[in-house]
């Protein structure tokens, strides 16, 4: 069983930045698709930022384009999520999600959420 596990969140000012990582954990053979989701109080949870094997480039959510920067490390099967420019609409729980084959065949897993609180 692919295991996720998001770090990096915590109280940030507006304006300011906060990267946030996700690992997997288990006997992986590939990640073809890596995404952060996240979810206010309150609202659904809505795509951030992905990743997939084969796309030109990342794809953003229009509300973050500019002020985010998703990266991955296939060797440490790590995502990261570079966030600048911080605004209120940025308070959320953050979700990272990853879909690929492991010894258990197809997954697609889900971490357990890393709080982001954007101050003022």
């Amino acid at each position: 069983q692919v295991q996720l596990v998001e770090s990096g969140g915590g109280l940030v000012q507006t304006g300011g930045s906060l990267r946030l990582s996700c690992a997997a954990s288990g006997i992986i053979y590939s990640i073809n698709m890596w995404g952060w989701y996240r979810q206010a109080p309150g609202k659904q949870r809505d795509l951030v930022a992905s990743l997939t094997n084969g796309d030109d480039r990342p794809n953003y959510a229009d509300s973050v384009n500019g002020r985010v920067i998703i990266s991955k490390d296939d060797e440490t099967s790590t995502v990261l999520l570079q966030m600048n420019n911080l605004n209120s609409e940025g308070t959320a729980v953050y979700y990272c999600v990853a879909r690929g084959y492991s010894d258990s065949g197809n997954f697609a897993s889900w971490g357990q959420g890393t709080q982001v609180t954007v101050t003022s």
